[in-house]
């Protein structure tokens, strides 16, 4: 029997999971939260199997509390169940040891896979965002393997920047003095290095490690 805790801020909403659930015959719910402070509470006390979280919850987020749930109850494994359909949190929940990232918008025969997936310590992701969060953990290998802590050069890091604030070749030439071709090349180089092929994806990549801020 997998023991599940759940935690939403909708009633409604967890009502319906609990519903659903009991048809199945080998999990049973144990506990229930609105928020992330009584959620934390809980299953500390309760330390089930596994905890399905809602990602916006008042107090602290289904991130967060995935966090503190490492050091209070070690064995309970973590899923989050959300409407939030963005690589980004499912890459912040699996770095805050979540195994599963699931989208409000599936099946309840797949949340009942991903439940039993992530209750014997395997990772679960909804299938549409399985590519890019692939994508996004290996950049950071990327990142993360190069001893000096940058894949870019200094130069290719400079003109990054002024792609990312929207210069054209041209004008990133006048500014450094060299050609427009050599800057097209720094270009493909960095696109090239970082795997990433568009303007937006270099301007996204400059902002997330702070290259250039808004």
């Amino acid at each position: 029997m997998i023991t599940v805790f759940l935690a939403d801020d909708h009633q409604m909403f967890r009502q319906g999971l609990q519903t659903l659930l009991r048809s199945t015959s080998d999990i049973k719910v144990v506990g229930e939260a609105s928020d992330g402070q009584q959620c934390l509470k809980k299953i500390e006390d309760l330390k089930p199997d596994v905890a399905v979280l809602d990602i916006a919850m008042p107090g602290l987020t289904g991130i967060e509390v995935a966090k503190r749930l490492a050091k209070i109850s070690p064995a309970t494994r973590i899923m989050i169940l959300t409407m939030h359909a963005d690589c980004f949190f499912a890459v912040e929940a699996l770095k805050a040891d979540a195994l599963g990232f699931m989208l409000k918008e599936e099946s309840f025969d797949m949340l009942i896979d991903a439940i039993r997936t992530v209750a014997a310590g395997n990772m679960f992701i909804s299938p549409t965002l399985e590519t890019p969060v692939l994508k996004e953990f290996v950049s950071m290998a990327r990142l993360a393997s190069d001893k000096t802590g940058n894949i870019l050069t200094e130069r290719e890091r400079e003109i990054l920047q002024l792609v990312a604030e929207g210069m054209t070749n041209q004008e990133i030439a006048a500014k450094l003095c060299i050609s427009a071709s050599t800057v097209d090349t720094h270009r493909k180089n960095i696109m090239s290095k970082l795997d990433i092929h568009s303007v937006a994806g270099l301007v996204k990549y400059a902002i997330r490690h702070k290259i250039v801020t808004l």
